[in-house]
């Protein structure tokens, strides 16, 4: 059976390919899922942790149903997907004698959804994951981890606003941007469909895992392309307006910060996307005050404007507009512009993006299921072209600003895999230098990064100023470092290695090194991430 998970940091939606249909359908599972009226089935990202040690934990629909959501626990966990990768301020909770990461509860999760639903299907022979357009390799190599022991023969990955676009179904050959608004990020992209041609003897999309299943068995389809024109992301989202509602009742009624005030300010917003008013009533257990949150439309999108939300929509839309224009496509060439997300519920977002397209030209049917449903088109055969969103480089000391610093040597936008790799030389610095050491990273976007911190306990994150660079270094640990044993010892006045770096088809960097003294070749081919 194949499956795609569409993992969110409010929200996971499951698909299958119904075979029989030749078409995807949600799918639900007992105790999980959300079972509403108005949406498909959802299984909110929800974790609690039971017993640390062994590995115990409630998920999804369990964690409400039991009322472990509302509770100020360390054990509960929420909007754990941002935390994944980043590098967090602040202290992490300590469970039953162990640390408990980001990674171990997105796990943990994971395992739980896979395991549960495997009988369900008669296991699992073909599972796609979806991941933000913002995600550095760190979000990916994790994601690559939890795989490795899942009962699946083939995983694979796919960005998410490019599974939907596929799950919208449209006609070949169109131009369709997505915006993907939901829990924790906005993620534009710009796609192009094209029409169905003969596919080539490589695995489409990521590729995370590969089992027994021979390579030419799937290049026998025939299959649709979806090439990614331009891309733009940030974490941005619902789980960030949630925050500045309750900071605002905080604020003005003096309510308490805790994980019902939270859940309260989550309906009120979501109250706020159908009517002109809405409100709540919270009791305070210890203080035994009552409050009544009510909150105006125009009062909420005036505490929108003041935490900057629309200035941070226009610079992705601005930026994602830029890349297109340079590949001599305007605004009025993109043929739908398809909301995905339940942040894009809120009048306040579809009226933005009304100033930017044609109301006809936008479409709003499926927002929490275009992305899993689209994410199953990799299992029939459709064909990814897509680019690097974030540039590699290497650090270096700047000597006029006395500071580390990084330079770019594949750049964002490089199409992968590459044809032709980028080559640098590099000498000894010392006399008698027994080896080089280079420290090599991925670079975010280049004016503004993102920090994540806790404010008591709560996951925050907050965009760095003007002229930051965020930096997931790849092989800053010990033994590394070094890419080069000098054998003889290396000394200064010429160059001594050359480096070959090159992006393979799974996006990874990889690395030659070869020594030009000896004329050896000191590594081959070697992912940078797991030089040590």
């Amino acid at each position: 059976m194949a499956i795609a998970i569409d993992f969110g940091t409010s929200n996971t939606v499951i698909a299958r390919w119904n075979a029989a249909k030749e078409e995807p359908e949600t799918v639900s599972i007992p105790g999980l899922s959300v079972q509403q009226s108005l949406n498909p089935p959802l299984i909110p990202s929800l974790v609690y942790v039971e017993n640390a040690a062994l590995g115990n934990v409630l998920v999804g629909q369990a964690v409400r149903d039991r009322g472990l959501d509302l509770v100020g626990e360390q054990r509960f966990f929420r909007s754990f997907k941002r935390g994944i990768g980043a590098d967090i301020q602040g202290f992490l909770p300590e469970l039953d004698g162990q640390t408990v990461t980001f990674e171990q509860v997105g796990e943990w999760f994971l395992r739980t959804v896979i395991e549960q639903l495997a009988p369900m299907q008669g296991g699992l022979d073909s599972l796609v994951l979806t991941v933000p357009v913002d995600s550095f390799e760190a979000y990916r190599h994790w994601l690559g981890k939890v795989c490795e022991v899942l009962p699946v023969d083939v995983v694979k990955m796919l960005d998410e606003p490019t599974a939907a676009a596929l799950g919208y179904g449209l006609a070949d050959s169109d131009i369709l941007l997505v915006i993907d608004f939901g829990g924790g990020t906005l993620d534009l992209s710009l796609v192009r469909l094209d029409k169905s041609v003969q596919a080539n003897k490589k695995p489409t999309g990521f590729l995370l895992k590969w089992g027994n299943k021979s390579l030419g068995e799937e290049s026998k389809q025939k299959v649709k392309t979806a090439r990614v024109l331009a891309k733009a992301g940030q974490n941005l989202g619902g789980t960030d307006i949630d925050s500045w509602v309750v900071d605002y009742f905080a604020k003005n009624q003096g309510l308490v910060v805790s994980p019902l005030t939270m859940r309260l300010a989550e309906k009120v917003k979501i109250q706020l996307s159908t009517q002109q008013s809405a409100g709540e009533v919270y009791f305070n257990d210890e203080t035994f005050e009552s409050y009544e949150l009510e909150l105006k439309r125009d009062t909420f999108e005036q505490i929108l404007t003041e935490h900057g939300f629309f200035e941070r929509l226009d610079d992705s839309m601005t930026s994602l507009l830029i890349q297109a224009r340079r590949q001599g496509i305007e605004v009025n060439d993109i043929n739908a512009v398809l909301l995905v997300g339940g942040t894009v519920q809120l009048p306040a977002v579809q009226k933005w993006v009304r100033q930017y397209f044609d109301e006809n030209k936008i479409r709003l049917e499926r927002p929490f299921e275009a992305i899993a449903r689209g994410a199953l088109q990799l299992t029939q055969g459709t064909q990814i072209k897509d680019f690097l969103y974030h540039s590699y480089g290497i650090r270096y000391w700047d000597k006029r600003n006395n500071r580390h610093s990084w330079h770019p040597i594949i750049r964002a936008g490089q199409p992968y895999p590459m044809t032709q790799g980028v080559e640098l030389f590099l000498g000894a610095s010392v006399e008698n230098q027994p080896s080089i050491e280079l420290i090599m990273g991925e670079l975010g976007d280049e004016t503004r990064g993102t920090e994540v911190y806790f404010d008591g306990d709560r996951l925050i994150t907050r965009r760095l100023g003007e002229g930051a660079t965020s930096v997931k270094p790849l092989n800053d640990s010990e033994g590394a470092r070094s890419i080069a044993k000098l054998s003889p010892l290396g000394y200064p006045g010429s160059d001594r290695v050359k480096i070959f770096f090159q992006v393979d088809e799974q996006r990874l960097l990889r690395i030659t090194v070869e020594d030009l003294l000896t004329n050896q070749t000191l590594m081959e081919n070697q992912l940078v991430a797991q030089l040590s």
